[in-house]
């Protein structure tokens, strides 16, 4: 029947999209994010020397 054929086509798109948002998004979440610890206090803090002081 050539007039159902449009309903395979419309479960494929909705199966397709469906695999596509789902991997999208396991690759986006699985990276894991670890910030910088702050440094001490005596390690961050830099002495200038300037000529005019």
């Amino acid at each position: 029947m050539p007039q159902m054929a449009p309903l395979n086509w419309l479960s494929l798109m909705i199966y397709f999209i469906t695999i596509f948002m789902l991997a999208n998004s396991l690759n986006f979440y699985s990276f894991i994010y670890s910030p910088n610890k702050p440094l001490s206090l005596k390690s961050s803090t830099i002495k200038t020397n300037w000529k005019w002081l």
